[in-house]
């Protein structure tokens, strides 16, 4: 993912200013799926602006600008949603340190897991009051897709946290199979 395309995704819901860009950022936005602050997204503006995707709908006081998506703006994402996602560099941390996990001691490594089970869970069940605030409601405009996005991070956090219930239980019964 990349932040023009989210400042495109963003704009295109609803002409914003870059500070209320980065209010966005500072919410949901930036906790679940992309950080960004406001020294990177006024530059990514005036640059988005420049190759015509954006551009500036209103100036207010002390040279405030709120921007809108253009056509082509709005054609560059639909693009970039509808194709599939690029094969990147993978840097996953929390997926390094499965592999690593077996540097530690066992008892290190079950705590490492438990730690895991425990902050996935809590993760699960704040994005599940935020499913429940609305569970049959429509699925389509920014508040509709927050709720798509809502339920995509719930079961991510939902998978993980069963995966290292799993982990933690396999790992309990070899260690006590065979003491060290």
């Amino acid at each position: 993912m990349s932040l023009p395309h989210a400042l495109l995704g963003l704009l295109a819901v609803q002409p914003r200013s870059g500070y209320e860009l980065t209010k966005v950022f500072e919410q949901d936005l930036g906790r679940y799926a992309w950080q960004a602050g406001h020294t990177s997204i006024y530059p990514e503006l005036n640059r988005l602006a420049e190759s015509g995707l954006v551009e500036v709908s209103h100036e207010g006081a002390r040279g405030s600008r709120t921007y809108a998506v253009t056509e082509a703006g709005r054609t560059e994402l639909r693009n970039w949603l509808l194709s599939p996602p690029r094969q990147t560099r993978v840097r996953n941390e929390p997926v390094l340190r499965m592999f690593l996990l077996s540097a530690l001691e066992p008892a290190d490594a079950l705590v490492v897991l438990r730690t895991i089970a425990e902050n996935t869970d809590a993760s699960a069940t704040e994005l599940r009051k935020v499913r429940e605030v609305d569970p049959e409601g429509p699925m389509t405009g920014a508040e509709g897709f927050g709720q798509l996005a809502a339920e995509y991070g719930l079961r991510q956090y939902e998978a993980v946290r069963d995966w290292a219930r799993w982990a933690i239980e396999r790992l309990e019964r070899e260690t006590s199979a065979h003491p060290s």
